[in-house]
């Protein structure tokens, strides 16, 4: 048992689904081969002087060392070194005792005293998965977060013989078209791969003969030299056994991202959080001052609806021209003389705490950055982005932002990006240097991240790029991502976003105004609606109501809000959808969270506008078959008890009489007999 390592939404859990000895056994012969003397098994690829690695590193001389690692991992480093021209070639692995789950990246390092020849093709993946004499390859993988309706919608892709499926990051920003996280079945077993990249990568999955798929994953473009004492890395790769059902194998990946990855702000895993925002500033953009800002976090309270954070979004810096000129970091003087630390110690009075955006990479013309420091943008005085890989441009903003934090006593730190980065990339390399700027922004951004939390061990960190656009692995293991997507406030949509996105990240965030196509801004504010409510219920729920607005229903609003903290803890359970995806407004959707351990968890189910039946049964997940259950609907309506047998077999009888509609179904197992 994981016995006090797994605290999940302020609660003790234990693994619900667990791993089994084989996925376990499965998932380190990946390491053997790879450690194994020869260098055919190797899981990753490149060209060094126009000959490939496999040639080239079997004459190189080889080591590999062992180190053991906090929380039951193991690290392997494999070094190469080429002994004529000084590169090195570090392979280093991540081993997890309790997972079947593999992780590495790859380093090369110039050591010689010239530039060495080009290296490139990089593919810090490079494997191929055997499947048995029947079945075929099934490939499950999701839309990013390009802002639209369809925003992570989980896709099957079939792997027939003679297929290719190629997938990549969409100008720089990793998950705009694309997830990076990937599930490769065949014949009850499979394998989870996921790369971890917050620039352009690219992945491939190619059907070799009958009964092979080979998996190339890297950066996208990669063709440099090195200069000595130069040393780069490569995507973070991740691979994750499983057997029986993808969807068990799912939630492996999903305990695995909440024990060893999702950020821990004072030691301690995010609650389910519901923040407040001014309507003006965040949905009309519209800028406010001092004394707007704390009127509204007191109408939250005039009005009973407590809240976690207050959350202060874009345009409260110097920017003549909008909040969407970036680059002057200071706060605005005329609307803000006394700078934000009135409003955050009026919040932390009512403990409230406060959250602030940034965007530090895009620069805007005319701004301070464009005007006084052009050498460190990539774009120069007509802006474009800060060179993170830039030692001085990094080591200001990093001291810029963090004094910001402090002098205005901010708890949240929220990052945005709403720029397309790779033009700007990769017009600044040279034939010989291409993927460079890229390598050292992406390692500059990481390290901005890592030096912010390394000062503020007890903030909490908000990764957004126009919505979901940098949900890469290697920004989740830093920050969660509290506005999951620019399109919302879609009932359909939200419910599929939460459909697709919870297969992969415990925890996300976004809005709600408790309305249907509230984006419209028009008339009839008054009426609160629940299936649009819980439509956007997610484990962070950013309310932005107009609180000035006195006649808005907020009796029902506290309702809503209370019931939606009572069922919060669910949000770390097990995730299994019961229907199938749509965006149909003639279809139900549903799922469910299950805590195994404890014999709980809920379903959440919605009728759509144009959805004809009012009853659907939906036949639950991964019960105990000889327990009976108590199950209520959350508004305390009882449906009874029921065995868990009849409950996965025949399924749970959802009945909801409103079009649109939507109910909460609560059960908890009663002992065992």
């Amino acid at each position: 048992m994981l016995a006090g390592a797994l605290v999940l939404l302020g609660c003790v859990d234990a693994l619900a689904v667990k791993p089994t000895a084989a996925e376990i056994a499965r998932s380190r012969t990946w390491l053997t081969n790879a450690a194994a003397s020869g260098t055919a098994s190797l899981p990753f690829s490149f060209t060094y002087g126009g000959r490939p690695s496999a040639e080239v590193l079997s004459g190189w001389t080889f080591d590999h060392t062992v180190r053991r690692l906090p929380r039951r991992r193991t690290e392997h480093t494999l070094r190469w070194r080429d002994p004529e021209t000084g590169l090195v070639v570090r392979f280093v692995a991540v081993q997890y005792g309790r997972f079947p789950t593999l992780e590495w990246t790859l380093h090369f390092e110039n050591t010689g005293s010239a530039d060495t020849p080009i290296l490139e093709a990089i593919q810090a993946l490079d494997m191929r998965f055997e499947r048995g004499a029947t079945g075929e390859f099934l490939l499950h993988h999701n839309v990013g977060s390009p802002a639209t309706s369809s925003d992570y919608a989980p896709i099957e892709t079939p792997l027939p013989p003679g297929a290719i499926m190629r997938l990549a990051g969409l100008q720089g920003r990793p998950t705009t078209a694309n997830l990076s996280y990937f599930n490769l079945a065949w014949e009850g077993e499979g394998v989870i791969v996921v790369v971890g990249w917050p620039g352009q990568w690219a992945a491939e999955f190619a059907r070799e003969g009958e009964r092979g798929v080979r998996i190339r994953a890297g950066q996208e473009l990669t063709h440099f030299r090195l200069r000595p004492g130069e040393e780069v890395r490569t995507p973070l790769v991740v691979l994750q056994a499983w057997q029986g059902d993808w969807m068990r194998g799912q939630n492996v990946w999903r305990r695995w991202m909440t024990v060893h990855n999702l950020p821990r702000p004072g030691g301690r895993l995010p609650r389910p959080q519901l923040l407040g925002t001014s309507f003006r500033a965040t949905l009309l953009m519209s800028l406010t001052d001092e004394a707007d800002q704390i009127m509204d976090i007191d109408r939250y309270r005039e009005e009973g609806l407590r809240i976690d954070t207050w959350w202060m979004d874009a345009g409260w810096y110097v920017a003549p021209g909008g909040w969407s000129q970036t680059g002057t970091w200071e706060v605005d003087p005329v609307r803000f003389p006394r700078g934000l630390r009135p409003i955050s110690d009026h919040a932390h009075a009512h403990h409230v705490k406060t959250l602030l955006w940034f965007e530090p990479e895009r620069v805007a013309v005319g701004t301070w950055l464009a005007d006084n420091r052009p050498q460190w943008v990539l774009g120069g005085r007509a802006g474009g982005i800060l060179d993170l890989g830039n030692p001085e441009a990094w080591r200001w903003i990093v001291d810029r932002v963090d004094s910001l934090l402090v002098d205005n006593r901010i708890d949240v730190y929220r990052q945005d990006f709403n720029i397309d980065p790779l033009p700007f990339w990769r017009a600044n390399d040279a034939p010989d240097r291409q993927g460079i700027t890229e390598i050292r922004h992406v390692e500059g951004y990481l390290a901005l991240w890592d030096e912010l939390r390394r000062s503020h061990p007890r903030m909490l960190t908000d990764a957004c790029a126009s919505g979901g656009r940098r949900n890469d692995l290697e920004t989740m293991r830093r920050a969660v991502p509290l506005w999951r997507s620019d399109h919302a406030y879609d009932p359909a949509s939200s419910q599929g976003m939460t459909y697709g996105l919870a297969a992969w990240l415990p925890y996300y965030g976004t809005g709600t105004v408790a309305k249907a196509n509230a984006p419209d801004f028009g008339s009839g504010w008054t009426p609160v609606e629940p299936y649009a409510f819980w439509s956007d219920a997610a484990p962070s729920l950013v309310s932005t109501f107009d609180v000035r607005v006195e006649d808005l229903d907020y009796a029902a609003l506290r309702m809503l809000f209370g019931q939606w903290r009572r069922i919060g803890r669910f949000y770390s359970g097990d995730y299994y959808p019961l229907t199938p995806y749509s965006l149909d407004e003639e279809d139900w959707m549903a799922w469910q969270f299950n805590r195994t351990p404890r014999g709980d968890g809920m379903v959440q189910a919605f009728r759509r506008t144009r959805c004809s039946e009012a009853m659907t049964h939906l036949r639950l997940r991964d019960l105990d078959p000889d327990r009976r259950y108590r199950v209520r609907e959350l508004d305390g309506a009882s449906a009874g008890r029921l065995w868990g047998r009849d409950l996965m077999e025949r399924g749970l009888t959802v009945t909801v009489p409103e079009q649109p509609g939507a109910t909460v179904v609560l059960y908890r197992a009663e002992p065992a007999s």
